[in-house]
């Protein structure tokens, strides 16, 4: 039902530790324990390997629920009920990044060792060393190895979101979940972040969140508005063309559709 996506070509710099994951949701409702209705229902979703598959909807609809039950974040606090299947059976919430809205970063740490915050739970004393040369490495990509000793409050917003990019990729898993990262941020800024992050996680299978038409039309492979109430996913056809896209006619039109759709849910 999948098809495994594995690249010749590494962007991180180590292989891998797991092949890419493909997910799949089938006939799912969730229903928060504290709620009389449920959030979502009749979720059908692929999630294909090593692609990236977009979200969008209202505020509130449901859109981080989904990232944070495929995270493991909602165990205990949800009834779920429906198929959740990955490609080679894996335990998905061990193969799991997540980049938040937020950049997250501690400030009383510099960026090298803000990237490297993972790898200090994960790893032994001995692994230290490889660790920070591979953070340099990788903050070298998001172009930020010059500040690598300078503490967050020093960094602009951009900035500061590469060194949480920098960090998502340290912790080389093969799923990546985003909520809205690049939001807060300027329309050129937010454009270079897009281009980049579509560079350094097109081995990885990607589900991120945007409130964005224009960012959801260059980045996605697949695409999905969660509407009504309580939501189910509607699925829209994105242009064959690579990613990230150059916004031409047949985006502008893609970007038209998810406009309708949206607007349904505040008629």
């Amino acid at each position: 039902m999948f098809t495994e996506a594995m690249s010749t070509k590494s962007t991180s710099p180590r292989a891998m530790s797991a092949k890419t994951i493909g997910i799949q949701i089938t006939n799912a409702c969730l229903q928060y324990k504290d709620s009389q209705t449920p959030t979502l229902l009749g979720i059908n979703m692929q999630i294909p390997a090593g692609q990236w598959t977009v979200l969008l909807g209202r505020s509130g609809c449901g859109k981080t629920t989904i990232l944070r039950y495929l995270a493991g974040l909602l165990a205990d606090k949800v009834e779920w009920q429906g198929d959740l299947t990955t490609t080679d059976n894996l335990l998905l919430t061990e193969h799991i990044a997540y980049m938040a809205q937020q950049d997250l970063l501690l400030p009383w740490l510099n960026v090298l060792d803000n990237v490297c915050l993972s790898s200090r739970f994960n790893h032994s004393q001995s692994d230290a060393q490889q660790d920070q040369q591979r953070a340099l490495t990788l903050l070298q990509q998001v172009g930020l190895v010059d500040y690598c000793h300078a503490k967050p409050d020093q960094l602009s917003g951009g900035m500061r979101q590469r060194v949480a990019l920098a960090r998502t990729l340290m912790q080389d898993k093969p799923v990546v979940l985003m909520d809205e990262p690049f939001s807060a941020l300027d329309a050129v800024t937010r454009h270079k972040l897009q281009t980049l992050s579509a560079e350094l996680l097109k081995e990885k299978t990607v589900v991120l969140i945007t409130h964005d038409p224009q960012e959801a039309v260059r980045l996605a492979n697949q695409l999905y508005v969660l509407q009504g109430t309580p939501a189910k996913a509607q699925s829209l056809a994105v242009p064959e063309s690579p990613t990230p896209r150059v916004l031409d006619g047949e985006c502008a039109a893609l970007q038209q559709a998810i406009l309708q759709q949206l607007e349904k849910d505040y008629e």
